[in-house]
C-alpha cells in the first residue's frame, strides 16, 4: 500500500515538473519541422520523439504537416512546428543551444554533422 502511494506522489511531480518545463521552439514555415526534429533525434544519444500534431483537412497549415512536435535530446525537452503565416525570415538564428561534449571529436563530429547544408555563422574556435 505505501508503494502505492509513493508511485501516485511520484507520478504527480513527474507530471508537474515536465508541465512546468521551459523549451526551445524551433520554428519553421518551410514545413521543415519534422526532418529537423528526425535529424536531431538520429544525431543524439538518449534522444526520442514525444508528441506530434498535425494539421488536419482546411487548417490554416498544410495538412500532414507538424503543428506542434515536442521531442527530447538527452533528455532535454525541444518543440518545433511549421507556422503557416510567411514572414519576413526562414528560420531565425536568434536562439542558440549550448552542447557539453565529452571529448575533441565528439564536438568535431556534433559540429561537422549540424553545419551540413547550413550556414555556419560561428565556426568552431577556441
Amino acid at each position: 500500500m505505501e508503494n502505492d502511494s509513493l508511485k501516485s506522489v511520484l507520478l504527480v511531480i513527474t507530471a508537474t515538473s515536465k508541465k512546468n518545463q521551459i523549451a526551445t521552439f524551433f520554428t519553421f514555415q518551410d514545413n521543415n519541422a519534422e526532418n529537423a526534429m528526425d535529424f536531431y533525434v538520429g544525431l543524439f544519444d538518449n534522444s526520442k520523439i514525444v508528441d506530434v500534431k498535425r494539421w488536419g483537412k482546411n487548417a490554416p497549415g498544410a495538412e500532414g504537416e507538424i503543428m506542434h512536435a515536442t521531442f527530447e535530446l538527452n533528455g532535454r525537452q525541444f518543440m518545433c512546428g511549421n507556422s503557416p503565416p510567411i514572414h519576413e525570415w526562414n528560420f531565425s538564428p536568434a536562439v542558440s543551444n549550448y552542447l557539453d561534449c565529452n571529448n575533441e571529436n565528439e564536438l568535431k563530429k556534433l559540429f561537422s554533422e549540424l553545419s551540413k547544408n547550413g550556414n555556419v555563422t560561428m565556426p568552431l574556435n577556441n
